[in-house]
């Protein structure tokens, strides 16, 4: 673990993915065409106590659905949802705010996150992300995406009187 301690230590913002990070990547199609997606409480609780400590965290997505921002809504985190070049807003994020590619940690699951895994310091994949992301990942969580991921991620970065590594 000491290793992880190390990694997250210098991270300066958290970027998450939302299908299949946040979610398990089901989505729930029903008969008037509008989607849902489940999500875990216990995600929504790591953000919390991230935003208490004011770690910076923001979702970054391709999805366009309104449920990412109705969900980032709820948790009172940044999102950018409907993003077709995920890396090129990331990396003008990280220059507004003065951040490094090495002080991002960027957590995804599928092919359309290898862009941003490669570029940031610290890339984090869920347990059941695709293979290549998998390879690319610093980080792989124990638990799925949707299935506490963001949680068990949030921990890392809590401090170690909170039950955190950092």
């Amino acid at each position: 673990m000491s290793s992880v301690t190390h990694l997250v230590k210098g991270i300066r913002l958290l970027v998450f993915d939302f299908d299949g990070v946040m979610t398990d990547n089901t989505v729930i199609v029903f008969q008037d065409g509008k989607e849902a997606v489940v999500c875990h409480r216990g995600d929504g609780l790591g953000v919390t106590r991230l935003k208490q400590i004011g770690f910076p965290m923001l979702v970054l997505s391709t999805e366009t659905n309104p449920v990412v921002r109705a969900r980032c809504d709820k948790l009172g985190i940044e999102c950018l949802n409907g993003v077709g070049d995920k890396l090129s807003i990331l990396k003008r994020i990280a220059a507004e705010r003065g951040i490094d590619a090495r002080e991002v940690a960027y957590v995804g699951n599928d092919v359309n996150d290898l862009e941003c895994m490669r570029w940031a310091g610290f890339p984090i994949a869920v347990a059941d992300a695709h293979p290549a992301v998998l390879g690319t990942a610093r980080y792989v969580t124990k638990s799925r995406g949707g299935h506490g991921a963001v949680r068990e991620i949030a921990d890392l970065f809590l401090p170690e009187t909170d039950g955190g590594a950092s």
